[in-house]
This record gives structure tokens, sequence and C-alpha cells, in this order.
């Protein structure tokens, strides 16, 4: 099976995902991992493709059209073998929450810290909601702790952070359950 990486970004509206599947199931892709958000008013997609016959981007040939043709930006890349599996990521999930006013350096400093202490970043959420009178800055990050690592380390290690930024940073491992 030959993977690849696809990416749509475009004005938000209902039936982008629709779309985008419909086409992939068409040309016989397997998605084997995908995440999509709104950013800003805008709709982003990336996917992990495989496809067993397809070896290029021009096996895709004018597929994608529609959706250019629908104002949607499309890119697409063929991986390396061992670019679709999932990678070694081992130790406790730990989700860390952020709450407060918006302000530059709330993702660089909480990712700082999390990188220099060796804990993987597995997914980064941000978002403003609240009213336009008072927005409030949300930003919630998935992390795997290494081994040795609790939730109190993580805690202790953001706790210069919550001073300086003067935001509130929750920190909670959630219990691996396997089936």
């Amino acid at each position: 099976m030959n993977h690849f990486a696809l990416t749509i970004v475009g004005r938000d509206r209902a039936g982008i995902v629709s779309q985008v599947t419909e086409i992939l199931f068409n040309q016989g892709c397997n998605i084997a991992d995908s995440s999509c958000s709104i950013l800003g008013g805008q709709f982003a997609m990336i996917l992990i493709l495989g496809h067993p016959e397809f070896t290029n981007l021009e096996s895709f040939g004018e597929a994608f059209k529609p959706l250019e043709d629908a104002d949607l930006s499309v890119s697409l890349r063929v991986l390396k073998p061992g670019g679709e599996i999932r990678t070694n990521v081992y130790g406790d999930v730990c989700m860390i929450s952020v709450y407060g006013c918006d302000k530059p350096g709330i993702v660089y400093r909480v990712a700082q810290v999390l990188g220099d202490k060796q804990l993987n970043i597995t997914d980064l959420n941000t978002k403003l909601v609240g009213t336009e009178e008072r927005p409030v800055y949300v930003m919630v990050i998935e992390a795997m702790l290494p081994e040795g690592v609790e939730e109190e380390d993580v805690n202790t290690w953001l706790a210069p952070i919550r001073d300086e930024l003067q935001v509130d940073i929750t920190v909670r491992t959630i219990p691996t359950v396997e089936l």
C-alpha cells in the first residue's frame, strides 16, 4: 500500500468532508488517519491516505479539481515508506487546558516548557470564545508523559507561566484503557 498526505483548506461551509471523502472513496483510497478543524472561519483538514496501486501524485489525475473549483486549496504529497505509521508514542496521556486573556506568547511559552521537559504534544487546539467585549483564549493540549513524569511535575513546571501570563492552567492525566 502506498501512502499520501492530503491537505484541504478553505472557507468553512457544510459538506466539505462529504465532498472530500466521496472523491477518496471513488478513487479507492483508504483513510488511515485524519484531523479536521475550523480555524478562524477556515476549514482545515489533513488526511493520511493509502492506495494499493497509486504510486505518485499523477495517479490521482484530476480527482481533486472539483475541490479546487469550489475554492478549496488542495495539497497532496507522497509519503516515504513508514510515514503513514503511527509514531511510537509511549506514556500516560495528559490533558492541559489553558484559559485567559488573548495575548501573544501563550502557545509558545507552554509548548516551550513541554518541549524542554520532553513531553510529546500529540494534539493542540486553540479557540477564542466568550463575547466580543470579554473574549477568552482557550488552548487544549494532549501530550504524552515520559516515564517517571507525573501530573504534579507538569503542574510545577507550568506554575511560572500561570503567573507570568495571568492564565489558568489545568493539568490532568487520562487513564489508559485497553480493549
